[in-house]
Protein backbone atom coordinates (compact mmCIF):
# COMPACT_ATOMS: atom_id res chain seq x y z
CA UNK A 1 0.00 0.00 0.00
CA UNK A 2 3.04 2.31 0.93
CA UNK A 3 4.16 2.29 -2.87
CA UNK A 4 0.89 3.60 -4.03
CA UNK A 5 0.38 5.97 -1.88
CA UNK A 6 3.66 7.52 -0.78
CA UNK A 7 5.44 7.26 2.76
CA UNK A 8 8.16 5.40 3.69
CA UNK A 9 8.74 2.14 5.54
CA UNK A 10 9.55 2.84 9.55
CA UNK A 11 13.86 2.80 9.60
CA UNK A 12 15.18 -0.27 11.18
CA UNK A 13 18.59 -2.07 10.69
CA UNK A 14 17.37 -5.04 12.41
CA UNK A 15 13.84 -7.02 13.21
CA UNK A 16 14.26 -9.25 16.46
CA UNK A 17 11.62 -11.50 17.16
CA UNK A 18 10.48 -13.30 20.49
CA UNK A 19 8.39 -15.97 20.21
CA UNK A 20 5.56 -16.51 22.69
CA UNK A 21 1.26 -16.72 23.05
CA UNK A 22 -0.91 -13.92 23.94
CA UNK A 23 -2.51 -13.14 27.04
CA UNK A 24 -2.31 -13.15 30.21
CA UNK A 25 -2.82 -17.06 30.71
CA UNK A 26 0.66 -17.85 28.85
CA UNK A 27 2.35 -15.07 30.47
CA UNK A 28 4.94 -17.11 32.30
CA UNK A 29 5.32 -20.51 30.74
CA UNK A 30 8.11 -21.93 29.24
CA UNK A 31 6.68 -21.35 25.88
CA UNK A 32 6.90 -17.75 26.50
CA UNK A 33 10.69 -17.65 26.96
CA UNK A 34 10.88 -16.10 23.94
CA UNK A 35 8.33 -13.11 24.83
CA UNK A 36 10.37 -12.78 27.81
CA UNK A 37 13.65 -12.01 25.98
CA UNK A 38 12.05 -9.28 23.70
CA UNK A 39 11.01 -7.48 27.26
CA UNK A 40 14.49 -7.63 28.18
CA UNK A 41 15.85 -6.59 25.50
CA UNK A 42 13.74 -3.82 24.92
CA UNK A 43 14.29 -2.69 29.13
CA UNK A 44 18.18 -2.57 27.36
CA UNK A 45 16.65 -0.34 24.27
CA UNK A 46 14.84 1.64 26.16
CA UNK A 47 11.68 0.71 24.10
CA UNK A 48 8.23 0.28 25.07
CA UNK A 49 5.82 -2.08 23.15
CA UNK A 50 3.48 1.00 22.49
CA UNK A 51 3.15 0.09 18.56
CA UNK A 52 0.54 -2.38 17.51
CA UNK A 53 1.26 -3.38 13.82
CA UNK A 54 1.89 -6.39 11.70
CA UNK A 55 -0.57 -8.76 13.97
CA UNK A 56 2.17 -7.40 17.07
CA UNK A 57 3.13 -6.12 19.55
CA UNK A 58 6.34 -3.65 18.76
CA UNK A 59 9.17 -1.54 20.30
CA UNK A 60 11.64 0.77 18.47
CA UNK A 61 14.52 1.70 19.67
CA UNK A 62 18.52 1.63 19.18
CA UNK A 63 21.20 -0.15 20.91
CA UNK A 64 24.82 0.02 20.02
CA UNK A 65 23.88 2.13 17.38
CA UNK A 66 21.97 -0.02 15.47
CA UNK A 67 18.06 0.86 14.85
CA UNK A 68 15.89 -1.75 15.91
CA UNK A 69 11.91 -2.79 15.97
CA UNK A 70 11.53 -5.97 18.86
CA UNK A 71 8.12 -7.73 17.82
CA UNK A 72 6.05 -9.95 20.25
CA UNK A 73 3.23 -11.37 17.68
CA UNK A 74 -0.06 -11.94 19.15
CA UNK A 75 -1.04 -14.63 16.34
CA UNK A 76 -0.39 -17.69 18.53
CA UNK A 77 3.18 -19.95 18.60
CA UNK A 78 1.68 -21.84 15.56
CA UNK A 79 0.82 -19.07 12.98
CA UNK A 80 3.84 -16.98 13.81
CA UNK A 81 5.05 -17.04 10.45
CA UNK A 82 2.05 -14.73 9.71
CA UNK A 83 3.18 -11.91 12.08
CA UNK A 84 6.64 -12.41 10.92
CA UNK A 85 5.97 -11.95 7.04
CA UNK A 86 4.40 -8.88 7.67
CA UNK A 87 6.87 -7.59 10.01
CA UNK A 88 9.50 -7.93 7.34
CA UNK A 89 7.37 -6.27 4.37
CA UNK A 90 6.64 -3.75 7.14
CA UNK A 91 10.10 -2.90 8.02
CA UNK A 92 11.35 -3.63 4.26
CA UNK A 93 14.35 -6.58 5.70
CA UNK A 94 15.10 -9.98 4.34
CA UNK A 95 14.87 -12.60 6.75
CA UNK A 96 18.41 -12.41 7.23
CA UNK A 97 18.63 -9.05 8.92
CA UNK A 98 16.09 -10.80 11.46
CA UNK A 99 16.61 -12.39 14.91
CA UNK A 100 14.05 -15.11 16.07
CA UNK A 101 14.25 -16.25 20.24
CA UNK A 102 12.44 -18.69 21.36
CA UNK A 103 12.09 -21.86 23.49
CA UNK A 104 13.93 -24.84 22.94
CA UNK A 105 12.41 -28.44 24.66
CA UNK A 106 15.67 -30.49 23.23
CA UNK A 107 17.87 -27.75 25.11
CA UNK A 108 18.22 -28.30 28.95
CA UNK A 109 17.39 -25.20 31.09
CA UNK A 110 20.50 -22.91 31.75
CA UNK A 111 21.82 -23.38 27.83
CA UNK A 112 21.43 -21.25 24.78
CA UNK A 113 22.46 -21.79 21.30
CA UNK A 114 22.60 -19.65 18.76
CA UNK A 115 22.46 -20.74 14.88
CA UNK A 116 23.13 -18.08 11.45
CA UNK A 117 20.32 -20.50 10.09
CA UNK A 118 18.99 -23.76 9.64
CA UNK A 119 15.31 -26.24 9.88
CA UNK A 120 12.36 -25.52 12.30
CA UNK A 121 13.33 -28.66 14.59
CA UNK A 122 10.10 -29.66 16.83
CA UNK A 123 8.92 -26.26 17.34
CA UNK A 124 5.53 -25.35 15.64
CA UNK A 125 6.42 -21.42 15.87
CA UNK A 126 9.51 -21.68 14.23
CA UNK A 127 7.78 -24.13 11.91
CA UNK A 128 5.30 -21.56 10.90
CA UNK A 129 7.98 -19.29 9.97
CA UNK A 130 10.53 -21.13 8.21
CA UNK A 131 7.31 -22.19 6.11
CA UNK A 132 6.60 -18.34 5.48
CA UNK A 133 9.80 -16.75 4.79
CA UNK A 134 12.20 -19.80 4.34
CA UNK A 135 15.41 -21.03 6.27
CA UNK A 136 17.97 -18.38 6.06
CA UNK A 137 17.30 -16.01 9.37
CA UNK A 138 19.27 -16.10 12.32
CA UNK A 139 17.93 -17.42 15.58
CA UNK A 140 18.35 -17.73 19.69
CA UNK A 141 17.43 -21.07 21.48
CA UNK A 142 16.61 -21.07 24.91
CA UNK A 143 17.00 -24.33 26.65
CA UNK A 144 14.01 -25.10 28.61
CA UNK A 145 13.87 -29.15 29.15
CA UNK A 146 13.97 -30.11 32.98
CA UNK A 147 17.90 -29.90 34.32
CA UNK A 148 17.20 -33.13 36.35
CA UNK A 149 16.75 -35.96 34.19
CA UNK A 150 12.60 -36.77 34.12
CA UNK A 151 10.04 -38.13 31.79
CA UNK A 152 8.16 -35.42 30.33
CA UNK A 153 5.05 -37.62 29.67
CA UNK A 154 3.06 -34.42 27.82
CA UNK A 155 5.64 -32.17 26.01
CA UNK A 156 2.54 -29.74 25.36
CA UNK A 157 1.07 -29.55 28.95
CA UNK A 158 5.01 -29.20 29.55
CA UNK A 159 5.66 -26.10 27.60
CA UNK A 160 2.57 -24.34 28.47
CA UNK A 161 3.35 -24.74 32.12
CA UNK A 162 5.03 -21.84 34.40
CA UNK A 163 8.45 -22.27 35.39
CA UNK A 164 8.70 -25.06 38.93
CA UNK A 165 9.80 -22.71 41.91
CA UNK A 166 13.33 -24.33 42.06
CA UNK A 167 13.86 -23.87 38.22
CA UNK A 168 13.01 -19.72 38.70
CA UNK A 169 16.23 -18.24 39.64
CA UNK A 170 17.62 -20.35 36.52
CA UNK A 171 15.07 -19.37 34.26
CA UNK A 172 15.81 -15.63 34.99
CA UNK A 173 19.40 -15.93 34.50
CA UNK A 174 19.39 -17.82 31.22
CA UNK A 175 16.43 -15.16 29.64
CA UNK A 176 18.79 -12.06 30.71
CA UNK A 177 21.80 -13.92 29.41
CA UNK A 178 19.73 -14.96 26.21
CA UNK A 179 18.63 -10.69 25.79
CA UNK A 180 22.86 -9.70 25.95
CA UNK A 181 23.59 -12.77 23.42
CA UNK A 182 20.82 -11.03 21.37
CA UNK A 183 22.30 -7.65 22.07
CA UNK A 184 25.63 -9.04 20.78
CA UNK A 185 24.31 -10.90 17.75
CA UNK A 186 23.04 -7.96 16.54
CA UNK A 187 26.29 -6.77 16.08
CA UNK A 188 28.45 -9.40 15.75
CA UNK A 189 26.53 -13.17 14.92
CA UNK A 190 30.03 -14.84 14.71
CA UNK A 191 30.99 -13.62 17.82
CA UNK A 192 27.80 -14.12 20.13
CA UNK A 193 28.26 -17.48 18.75
CA UNK A 194 31.49 -17.72 19.79
CA UNK A 195 30.75 -16.02 23.43
CA UNK A 196 27.50 -17.69 24.15
CA UNK A 197 27.19 -21.47 22.49
CA UNK A 198 30.15 -22.73 24.75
Amino acid sequence: MRKFFGGSAPRVDRLVVGLGNPGDGYANTRHNVGFAVANRLGKRARAEFGIKAADSRIAEGSLGGIKIAIARPQTFMNDSGRAVKKLLDRYRLDPADMLVVFDEVDLPLGTIRIRQSGGSGTHNGMRSIVKAVGEGFPRIRVGVAPTQLREVPDLAAYVLSPFDQDEKALADQTMDRAAEAAAVALRDLQQAMNQFNG
